[in-house]
């Protein structure tokens, strides 16, 4: 399988991809990821961390910046890092996409270049979170469809239970709508349309409303909002876990007494952190186009591009993708 990668793309560009794709290929033998870039402007050190028989080089003299308008910048900058990168996957020349780049743009070049899936209304950019018990939450929509209407929740919520089924193995997923109440007729009309749609398919274990506050409970494994809630309750929790690890390891260091009860509870306090750390969950995929797209964090370091690199490569060979589209196509039916 080929995997291809904006290496351009993100805070930590273009190191961090880099490094995170030699991890991969030095690990996993079935994998060839393709680096997009301009090899010419990199240091020589990444040039030879990336000499290796499984990464090959693509060049784009090219970058999309964060603040660039999206669709302009795709339209514009078609030699980019970004748009290569997923004209790429077009050409079949790569079976999935990374990028931590321009949120937007990743986006607009997705629906631009690739298209929808069959039958899909609006993708979904989703995020990977943390949780209390269980394996963490898929949580969508973060960001790309601000004003959804109540079968696109639906939608989201068919794929992101496939999603979760078939990379992360989770036995009958539990999908729950995101909401100010438990009770069914809370919420705008949109939720309680969306409640109606995910409560009658039988396919779907679907266990109602779930307040913002249990988010992280592991009651649900998919979690399905609107685009503007999404984003607002994932960056509150990102921003609340490193405040808190913050002021804790202020804490711990004080003084010299804080100092030796840090020493007896570090490896209980760096296994929360790393569990609680979003480079540890890596990239997250936009689900509902027509091909295979992962955003990564805009500060995603090599470890996330590993991480995601890795869940790309489960989503190629399980063909969730696959899975995805026929579950649409028989709902069309």
């Amino acid at each position: 399988m080929k995997i291809v990668v904006d290496v351009m793309g993100g805070d930590l560009a273009p190191g961090a991809a880099i490094t995170g794709a030699r991890a991969l290929v030095d690990e996993r033998h079935d994998v060839t990821v393709l680096l997009v870039g301009d090899r010419s402007k990199m240091p020589s050190e990444l040039v030879q961390r990336s000499t290796h028989a499984q990464l090959e080089w693509i060049e784009a003299d090219e970058v999309i910046d964060t603040s660039e308008p999206p669709v302009k910048a795709v339209r514009h900058k078609t030699n980019s890092s970004l748009v290569k990168t997923i004209r790429l996957v077009k050409q079949g020349a790569a079976d999935a996409a990374i990028s931590a780049g321009n949120t937007g743009a990743l986006m607009a070049a997705g629906l631009f270049v690739l298209g929808r899936l069959p039958g899909i209304e609006r993708p979904a950019l989703s995020a990977i979170l943390p949780s209390f018990a269980g394996w963490g939450v898929l949580l969508l929509d973060v960001g790309a469809n601000l004003e959804p209407r109540p079968v696109q929740l639906y939608q989201y919520g068919v794929m992101a239970s496939i999603y979760c089924r078939e990379v992360y193995e989770v036995d009958n997923p539990k999908v729950a709508l995101l909401n100010v109440g438990v009770e069914v007729e809370k919420g705008p009309q949109l939720i309680q349309e969306a409640h109606h749609l995910l409560a009658r398919d039988p396919n779907l274990n679907f266990i109602g409303n779930l307040e913002p506050r249990e988010l992280l409970q592991g009651q649900a494994d998919v979690v399905v909002t609107e685009g503007f809630a999404g984003n607002v309750a994932l960056k509150a929790i990102e921003g609340a876990a490193r405040d808190i690890f913050r002021e804790v390891r202020a804490a711990l260091v004080g003084s010299m007494k804080h100092k030796l009860g840090a020493l007896l509870v570090q490896d209980g306090f760096l296994a929360l952190k790393n569990r609680w750390d979003y480079q540890e969950q890596g990239g997250a995929p936009l689900l509902g186009l027509n091909q295979i797209v992962y955003k990564c964090h805009g500060s995603s370091d090599p470890r996330a591009f590993y991480k995601t690199l890795m869940r790309a490569s489960d989503y190629l060979v399980r063909d969730a993708h696959g899975r995805i589209r026929e579950r649409i196509q028989e709902g069309a039916q």
